[in-house]
């Protein structure tokens, strides 16, 4: 009998040297011509203008997180109603339901307090009141 190691061992070996030796064949084989555009923040023709630091809206950022985090509440709640039945037939209906239950009520408190501070109100920026204001 063989050690199924050594053909895990294999793959990682293999697995780790293939980008090792394409990145190294590349290196060696591109060009190299330095040029002052090259260097620049953007190479697409276009001349940088004013600061790289720009300041977002949090709330993008917001709705994302509250969307990552519903977006999981579904991946968790399909598999249960898929096994609910089942799983009612086998424990009971409380220690079927009761998890469930609780999973959804912090999910809904946790929704309300968002609420509540704001999180999922949109806000308009300083900028655009301002260019409002001018119109």
């Amino acid at each position: 009998m063989s050690n199924p190691w050594i053909a895990i061992g294999a793959l990682a070996l293999v697995g780790l040297a293939i980008p090792v030796v394409m990145m190294a064949t590349s290196a060696l084989l591109r060009p190299s011509v330095p040029e002052q555009g090259k260097r620049a923040t953007y190479e697409s023709g276009e001349i940088p203008t004013g600061s790289t630091r720009i300041r977002f809206n949090i709330q993008y950022y917001m709705v994302a997180l509250l969307f990552v985090v519903f977006d999981i509440e579904t991946v968790l709640i399909f598999p249960w109603t898929v096994i609910y039945s089942d799983a009612v037939a086998e424990v009971g209906l409380a220690r079927a339901l009761v998890p469930m239950l609780v999973f959804l009520t912090t999910l809904v408190v946790g929704l309300g307090w968002a609420w509540r501070n704001g999180a999922v109100r949109w806000v308009r920026s300083p900028r655009a009141e301002r260019q409002k204001v001018e119109q």
